[in-house]
């Protein structure tokens, strides 16, 4: 288990998950630093199936150059193995307009995903698709 602790996001992986969490907005050169730590984090898992489970407490509108960043490391992302992610959105009063921008980016990628208010929930859903997924 691996992780990375930054002032306004965490990103820890364990076997076939990458949890990662997010705290509020991040400014262009946190935006920056965390898609850096993405891409060396992601290439852990080159050749096998994982998930991610991301939680975003707090407002984390994204700007339109973030939401473009966003989708491709979401590329490089499933390039990786990427198959599936779990979002949770806690304690936003944005939480509609982060659920379009998440919906946008994830669909962009054809990343299977789901929206959750619950970690628990979220963690679960994603651990049942990678065991289906390695089954079939």
């Amino acid at each position: 288990m691996e992780t990375i602790v930054k002032e306004k996001y965490s990103i820890t992986s364990r076997s076939n998950i990458l949890q990662v969490d997010a705290f509020g907005p991040f400014n262009d050169h946190v935006a920056e630093k965390y898609i850096d730590d993405m891409y060396s984090t992601c290439d852990q898992f080159s050749g096998q199936s994982w998930g991610l489970l991301i939680s975003f407490y707090g407002n984390s509108v994204f700007s339109p150059e973030a939401e473009e960043a966003l989708i491709k490391v979401n590329k490089y992302r499933v390039k990786q193995g990427l198959i599936a992610n779990a979002s949770v959105i806690i304690d936003s009063s944005t939480a509609d307009i982060q659920q379009l921008q998440l919906r946008r980016i994830y669909q962009a990628c054809n990343i299977t995903f789901y929206v959750f208010s619950d970690i628990n929930s979220a963690k679960s859903w994603l651990e049942q698709f990678l065991q289906q997924a390695e089954a079939s």
